[in-house]
């Protein structure tokens, strides 16, 4: 089924957010891992598998609108030093994403393109409502506990 070029042209800039959380995502996940904190790894490599999911359903879509992903660009990679500035980055992806999301499902409804856009609401809802508030509550958790304390409690 041959798609707008519009709507391909903003999931691939779409894609090039997802690509950037879930690489990302990964890297903190293994700076976790070395650092033994576990509990942070585990839940920041959830996080790398549900970016992975969103890519992969948006290349879905693409190919079947006989469009081509862009698997090369990346935007808004940016990787942390420490556990609060890696929070913070991740949170500003999410909230990149978000944006982005939003903007294409409001291009979907112009379009009339309303089986890509029911696809985009989920990934709000999950970027909202898992990535972005959990991330925004372990920077309130940093602020609450002190850092020594919240790094404790990821050991």
């Amino acid at each position: 089924m041959k798609g707008n070029s519009k709507i391909l042209t903003a999931l691939n800039e779409l894609l090039s957010y997802e690509l950037a959380a879930m690489d990302q995502y990964f890297i903190h996940s293994q700076m976790y891992l070395d650092w033994g904190l576990n509990k942070l790894y585990e839940r920041i490599n959830h996080e790398f598998d549900d970016e992975r999911g969103h890519a992969t359903k948006l290349i879905e879509r693409m190919l079947f609108l006989e469009g081509t992903p862009d698997m090369q660009t990346r935007t808004g990679f940016q990787v942390g030093s420490d556990v609060p500035a890696m929070l913070e980055s991740d949170l500003r992806v999410e909230y990149e994403v978000d944006k982005k999301l939003k903007e294409v499902v409001a291009l979907c409804e112009q379009e009339q393109d309303y089986a890509t856009r029911d696809m985009l609401v989920e990934l709000i809802d999950d970027t909202e409502m898992d990535h972005a508030y959990w991330l925004e509550q372990q920077l309130r958790l940093i602020k609450m506990l002190g850092l020594p304390n919240y790094l404790q409690s990821q050991l």
